[in-house]
């Protein structure tokens, strides 16, 4: 009767666990577009960001090179070559972390938006919000831009918030 109940346990924790990674990293842009010629944005902040999410954007595009500014104003105050806008989903597991980022890029005259990217990890899989923000922007911008090299990851505690 023990050896039963102990597989039981056992195939209960393997359905929980099995069921709990995934991760999926998605991005698009315009045909029409050459990324290449992008190199200033302005990061709308969401209008809900508890997160700070919009200056971890910023940060993020001025470390691969380009040059970022953020606020909650619809337009920039200099003119930029793309505005971005995002929505993030933010989950609890002991402790809180990132589910998901969908950033867009739009034309600033015309709100076009001309490039997207997505990544979506859960709980098993997860890694910082910085980690998955740049995620995004190197598949955005792979083989279409030239970006620095990728810092190594020393150990999991960077990987996680």
């Amino acid at each position: 009767m023990k050896k039963i109940y102990k597989i039981k346990i056992i195939f209960i924790m393997v359905c929980l666990l099995s069921s709990c990674s995934k991760v999926v990293l998605k991005s698009e842009a315009d045909s029409e577009t050459d990324l290449s010629t992008i190199k200033t944005f302005y990061v709308k902040t969401f209008a809900s960001d508890k997160f700070k999410v919009d200056k971890k954007i910023a940060s993020t595009l001025n470390n691969l090179g380009f040059k970022a500014t953020y606020g909650s104003a619809d337009k920039p105050v200099e003119p930029v070559d793309a505005i971005i806008t995002y929505e993030d989903r933010w989950m609890w597991d002991i402790s809180m972390y990132m589910l998901e980022i969908d950033i867009k890029l739009h034309e600033p005259e015309t709100n076009f938006i001309f490039a997207s990217g997505r990544s979506f990890r859960t709980s098993l899989a997860r890694k910082s919000a910085e980690y998955m923000i740049e995620e995004v922007f190197r598949d955005l911008f792979e083989n279409k831009v030239l970006l620095p090299e990728k810092k190594k990851e020393n150990s999991p505690e960077n990987n996680e918030d």
